[in-house]
């Protein structure tokens, strides 16, 4: 069984998700099969075939996040390890070639945001620079070719 690591943002996120479905779109869906089965025969219903299948697809959303509840991991910011790059450190970089600095937040798969600087430990960046320390650089392989970036600051 794979574990599924997350913030306790993201756990809380999870759970909001599981809840709206539940309290607000199965009440939704179930409202426009009723109202489309009332419409007659269901044989030539676009209505009642739509909402069917919209229902078909909310539900396994939903049993997908329960599973992945019910297989969370709380990362423990309190026990993260500044000295070198990992899971939920924030790292202030600097491109060599371009001198260009950014900072992002390595997270979980599933909190990644761009828009707020949050990657993917699995995107190929989050990878290279995964066990580096301030100070060294990596080079991490990119769709544009090969990136050096300087590693100036590990944070939480």
């Amino acid at each position: 069984m794979a574990f599924n690591y997350m913030t306790e943002a993201g756990f809380k996120k999870l759970q909001e998700e599981i809840e709206y479905l539940e309290t607000v779109k199965r009440p939704e869906i179930a409202q426009q099969i009723s109202e489309a089965r009332e419409k007659g025969d269901l044989s030539e219903n676009a209505e009642y075939d739509a909402a069917k299948e919209a229902q078909g697809m909310m539900e396994m959303r939903l049993a997908n996040l329960k599973e992945m509840l019910l297989n969370a991991r709380i990362l423990d910011t309190n026990k993260i390890d500044t000295s070198s790059v990992q899971i939920l450190t924030t790292v202030k970089l600097l491109n060599v070639k371009t001198k260009q600095s950014m900072t992002y937040t390595i997270v979980p798969d599933n909190e990644a945001n761009l828009r707020e600087k949050k990657i993917s430990v699995s995107s190929p960046i989050a990878k290279g620079l995964l066990g580096k320390k301030v100070g060294e650089v990596a080079d991490v392989v990119v769709p544009a070719g090969v990136m050096s970036l300087k590693i100036e600051e590990i944070t939480i």
